[in-house]
């Protein structure tokens, strides 16, 4: 099969890397991909948001299966136009894609269906947003709407921080994403992310990650977009994922498909775990990033067999092999980020790993120009690897890390403390 990846992230990097592994895949086209991903596919340049260019470039290559990683493309409603031009496609429409693209519609979801959540409100201006958290009190969660590449959450300690949050939001500091704000009850607790598939009837689980979404060391500091991640998320036990199942996510797949727009694809659920009863933090209509890359680590070329048999709608006679293992990622980001930082800066070191099933690293932000390899993002690397325990697979982890030669590059040193 001639199969296209459209993004160019570490996500991306992990999803072509499992792809590429499966005797399925003849040929492989990611866009507009990096420097990492060019060692093992076929990258283009092509803009992924417009869905006309998609279906063009995909007929004129031949493609049998194209598999959608950023959530912008799938808000975009690239998979509707790959639909309609008669693609098979891994990805829900714009519709069902909204579960991601707007909080305030997850949470009418959440209330049609019945699932447990934070309480919440809905405001399009700061006045009465200031109000209602006037009322609620501090520690409470602002978080901008729509699309924010996961930075568009504050968890305010004060009101002082919350009623700034609410202005920085209003004045365009997530842009568009911004235009409207929902402001949530804070939720004390544990967060895990739960994976499952979805073929608009039945659910497919495919595995539990938690990811480290601040900063700082002992997740301190601003959100970012993850700093690194492990699977399994020993929090998130057998029995409750099934509580997860039962009570939010085949609830929220009835409500869609009751709609007419059922959903289909990854639907990744962050979930809120305290005294073992799971409540729903927010759906992602994506792989997470860097969850993602734990994932399809431990997954390997089955990955792609399973993506497939959700965008041809035959889940019921699925299941995941999964190996007794554990998969830790160490994202390395440029120095500054989540704020400002220099583009550019050169990495060095990266040819010397030796890369197997055992460890990987994926590249997130990085572009290469005479013969050597730069850092064009925020996250730029994640030193990706698994074991039979999650120390030797953290051991592994930050040994790659250690590797690299990239002094304009840090990372945390204690990602899965948590769990060891």
């Amino acid at each position: 099969m001639n199969i296209l990846i459209l993004g160019g992230g570490g996500r991306e990097h992990s999803l072509a890397w499992a792809v590429v592994q499966n005797p399925k895949c003849d040929r492989l086209i990611v866009a507009p991909g990096n420097a990492g991903i060019a060692q093992i596919a076929d990258c283009a340049a092509l803009d992924i948001e417009d869905g006309s260019a998609v279906v063009d470039f995909a007929q004129a290559h031949s493609i049998d299966f194209v598999i959608i990683g950023p959530e912008a493309p799938l808000a975009a409603g690239v998979a509707d136009r790959l639909s309609e031009a008669g693609f098979l496609v891994f990805g829900p429409s714009a519709a069902a894609a909204k579960l991601e693209a707007s909080k305030a519609f997850t949470k009418e979801i959440c209330a049609a269906a019945n699932a447990p959540t934070a309480a919440y409100g809905h405001f399009s201006d700061a006045a009465s947003a200031k109000a209602y958290v006037q009322a609620q009190g501090a520690p409470i969660v602002i978080k901008a709407d729509g699309l924010a590449a996961g930075k568009g959450v504050i968890i305010a300690e004060t009101l002082a921080e919350a009623e700034a949050a609410i202005d920085d939001m209003f004045a365009g500091a997530f842009g568009g994403a911004g235009a409207e704000v929902v402001i949530e009850e804070f939720m004390t607790g544990e967060e895990a992310s739960f994976f499952v598939l979805c073929d608009g009837t039945d659910v497919l689980p495919i595995g539990t990650a938690q990811d480290h979404k601040r900063v700082g060391e002992g997740d301190t500091g601003p959100n970012t977009g993850g700093m690194g991640a492990y699977s399994p998320a020993p929090v998130l036990t057998d029995a409750i994922a099934q509580k997860a199942l039962e009570r939010i996510i085949k609830p929220t797949m009835a409500e869609m498909a009751r709609r007419g727009t059922p959903y289909k694809g990854v639907l990744y659920a962050g979930l809120m775990i305290e005294d073992g009863e799971p409540r729903l933090v927010e759906y992602n209509c994506r792989f997470g990033d860097p969850e993602c890359q734990v994932l399809m680590m431990r997954l390997g070329a089955q990955a792609f067999d399973l993506m497939h048999a959700c965008a041809e709608d035959r889940l019921a006679g699925v299941r995941v092999n999964w190996a007794d293992d554990h998969a830790l990622t160490v994202v390395l980001a440029a120095k500054g980020y989540p704020g400002a930082y220099e583009k550019g800066t050169v990495i060095r070191g990266l040819r010397d790993f030796s890369d197997d099933s055992f460890q990987m690293m994926f590249h997130a932000g990085t572009t290469e120009s005479g013969g050597q390899i730069t850092a064009t993002g925020g996250r730029v690397l994640n030193a990706t690897a698994r074991g039979a325990t999650l120390q030797q697979a953290r051991d592994r982890a930050y040994a790659q890390a250690e590797s690299v030669d990239w002094p304009d590059g840090f990372y945390r040193s204690d990602i899965g403390w948590r769990a060891l």
